[in-house]
């Protein structure tokens, strides 16, 4: 089974967005997801200062600033 991870911070209005395409995406699909915030570790947060939200598929890279949903449930489905 997939597992999907959000990384954000608080504030982020891009990173509202994502949560409501992939908690109605997960929640469709009976996906597990998690949200992380790059505050909680100085390496996530050099890595994806830039790039927030960012949309992890059994820890790898899906999607960075917007979330396709589309692209997601593909994804999921593989």
């Amino acid at each position: 089974m997939h597992r999907i991870t959000l990384l954000g911070k608080p504030g982020c209005h891009l990173c509202d967005d994502a949560r409501e395409v992939i908690a109605r995406v997960a929640g469709e699909l009976g996906v597990p997801w998690e949200e992380v915030s790059i505050d909680s570790s100085e390496e996530l947060r050099e890595k994806y200062w830039e790039m927030i939200p960012v949309t992890l598929i059994d820890g790898v890279q899906h999607d960075f600033w917007r979330v396709d949903e589309a692209r997601l449930r593909a994804a999921l489905s593989a």
